[in-house]
């Protein structure tokens, strides 16, 4: 009985420290704009107003854009990639070719 009134009012504060940090944690949320999460990490309340959605609308041109960009710039990467490795041999070549006198 003595070991359970020594450790009743230690583990009452621990409990108490940890709810107290749950509502707080929350309340930051709440206040920040932050959706609520159930425990599984999913939304609770998402938040759909018009400018979280323009926001995903301008992230999603955004991405758009930089997804067309990185295209043309692995398509450049391949020529120069070509250049470089397959025709660097037969381009000399040719240009020695050139500076013989013709007969």
């Amino acid at each position: 009985m003595i070991f359970l009134t020594e450790i009743a009012p230690m583990l009452a504060v621990i409990v108490a420290l940890g709810v107290a940090g749950w509502v707080t944690t929350t309340w930051l949320r709440i206040k920040n704009g932050y959706p609520l999460e159930n425990s599984w990490g999913k939304a609770v309340y998402p938040k759909t107003n018009d400018e979280a959605m323009e926001r995903v609308k301008l992230i999603s041109q955004e991405n758009a854009q930089l997804r067309a960009e990185l295209g043309s710039v692995k398509d450049r990467l391949a020529v120069v990639e070509r250049i470089v490795t397959d025709e660097g041999h037969r381009l000399s070549h040719e240009i020695e070719a050139l500076r013989r006198p013709a007969n």
